[in-house]
């Protein structure tokens, strides 16, 4: 059979428009930001979900699964549109009205956990859902009007690919790194809104097509006002939380620090050693046991919050020098402007990790270390772990003190877990709460909440530690030996290597710690 000549070596792709007002660059910037706009959307619906859901593994796997599914189902759908109706048609609406969407979503959100709790999940993965499907159809739509020719194909089709997949990474790193830490999340997504429908305004205009903006931009500017109006506002957007302080009408140096709406510290900022939360007069009760009076300390704080701890030693313990590792800089600056111990007090605040803030610590250089961190109202899983607890082992003294506190309801699996895991790590261990929830009144059905555990390699005069507990007035008893050992049960050891906090913490009602 002879060969076929005259054959064009770039043939035309059968129905691929020409690309009629859509050059390379053009190209590129829409399959660039689009691609950054739906990471961008992904990383601060975390920050509006965490506030009513927690800011948990879940609530993290929930909103990357359908930001996922977003992705895959807009590429398809996209895919699909572009080769029955000309792309020229679709790429103005799906930037506008997914513009549009993402303006409206914080007071949407918002709106609905506080009147309509029920379709939160629902009104939350729509409003993940349409936008990143919306801005995933526009790489296929673009491809389609670039495909203009078969021997190009792998190379438009690549090239594409690799800058939606820069701007993916250009997203995640400009909203985790800048825009998070600078400014409110609603206004990243009334800004990002803006943008998208801009753009399907400009897209409109070179193409000769789409003429909805007027009816979008009017959409950005109701998101926008409702915002303003929408419940759930904080005093200050903090990399990790929505931040409040309450002043409390009670009292006049009282001060509530409310993170996500959860109680996490109160303060009197005329008096630091009047303590009003139970699991704060406890652990003072266990300290003020534990060492002499009046006796300064050398302390490390994993996790800042009001200062409320560090603030009572500098007053009942003059000379105590306490580290407090706080790793969200917007509590530290809380504390500082609303809260602010004074210098002389001798509190050294840092905004880091608590973890790696032990690595650097010396061997024995620390009297006291409380635990005191908390994502939401879980524990960070890696200040749990046995590898952990060696660490703070490591930094205590001989005679120090590791004094922690916890939130767990229901069967209480974690707080067994992480008294297991302390019981494996320390000569003593000890554990404080109300008698139901730790096995000291069978009587009682379990209701959990805060817990106090205290772990060291010397023995504690538990005597004089129940008779500080019973001062102030907390109605905590205190379970040690077999009462401890019968409550952990067979409760898993918590390691770097498995360490399910998430998944072994129990919900609870949100109205405080």
């Amino acid at each position: 059979m002879s060969p076929v000549t005259g054959m064009s070596s770039s043939p035309v792709a059968e129905g691929a428009p020409r690309n009629h007002g859509l050059g390379p660059r053009v190209a590129a910037v829409l399959v660039f930001g689009s691609s950054a706009a739906v990471l961008v959307v992904e990383i601060v619906a975390l920050r509006l979900l965490a506030p009513y859901l927690g800011l948990t593994l879940e609530t993290s796997t929930m909103v990357i699964g359908i930001a996922l599914t977003a992705i895959a189902l807009g590429s398809w759908l996209g895919g699909r549109m572009a080769d029955q109706v000309d792309p020229r048609r679709l790429l103005g609406p799906s930037l506008g009205v997914s513009g549009a969407v993402v303006a409206l979503t914080p007071a949407v959100l918002r709106s609905a956990a506080e009147w309509a709790p029920a379709v939160l999940l629902l009104i939350a993965s729509l409003t993940i859902l349409v936008p990143g499907a919306l801005l995933s159809a526009v790489t296929p739509m673009v491809t389609k009007l670039r495909l203009t020719s078969l021997a190009e194909t792998g190379t438009v089709v690549g090239r594409l690919s690799g800058v939606g997949t820069v701007g993916a990474i250009f997203g995640t790193v400009l909203t985790g790194f800048v825009l998070v830490s600078r400014l409110p999340v609603s206004d990243i997504l009334i800004g990002l809104g803006t943008l998208l429908v801009v753009g399907s305004a400009l897209v409109g205009w070179r193409m000769r097509r789409w003429s909805g903006t007027p009816a979008l931009t009017l959409a950005v500017v109701a998101g926008g006002l409702a915002t303003m109006v929408a419940p759930g506002g904080c005093d200050a957007e903090t990399r990790y939380h929505c931040a409040r302080v309450v002043a409390d009408p009670d009292r006049d140096g009282g001060r509530t620090l409310v993170l996500d709406g959860v109680r996490h510290s109160y303060v009197d900022i005329d008096d630091p050693t009047f303590l009003k939360f139970a699991y704060v007069r406890a652990i003072a009760s266990v300290v003020d046991a534990a060492f002499p009076e009046g006796e300064p300390l050398a302390a490390h704080h994993l996790g800042g919050g009001g200062l409320t701890l560090p603030r009572y030693l500098a007053a009942t313990r003059p000379g105590t020098r306490s580290l407090v590792s706080e790793i969200d800089s917007g509590v530290v600056r809380i504390d500082r402007d609303q809260l602010g111990p004074r210098p002389e007090h001798g509190i050294d605040v840092r905004a880091e990790d608590g973890r790696l803030a032990l690595r650097r610590l010396g061997t024995g250089s620390r009297d006291l270390v409380v635990g005191d961190a908390f994502g939401g109202v879980s524990v960070p899983w890696h200040l749990t772990t046995v590898e952990a607890m060696t660490d703070v082992r490591r930094v205590l003294e001989e005679d120090g003190l590791y004094v922690a506190n916890l939130i767990d309801h229901g069967d209480l699996a974690f707080a067994r877990a992480e008294a297991a895991t302390l019981s494996e790590t320390f000569g003593h261990v000890a554990l404080l709460g109300e008698p139901g929830d730790i096995g000291l009144d069978p009587t009682a059905t379990p209701e959990g909440g805060n817990l106090v555990m205290v772990a060291s390699d010397r023995t504690v005069d538990l005597r004089a530690m129940q008779e500080a507990l019973d001062a102030r007035g907390t109605g905590w008893k205190i379970a040690t030996g077999d009462d401890l050992t019968s409550w952990i049960g067979n409760a898993p050891l918590l390691t770097d290597d498995y360490a399910p906090v998430d998944q072994l913490l129990q919900p609870y009602g949100r109205s405080g710690r």
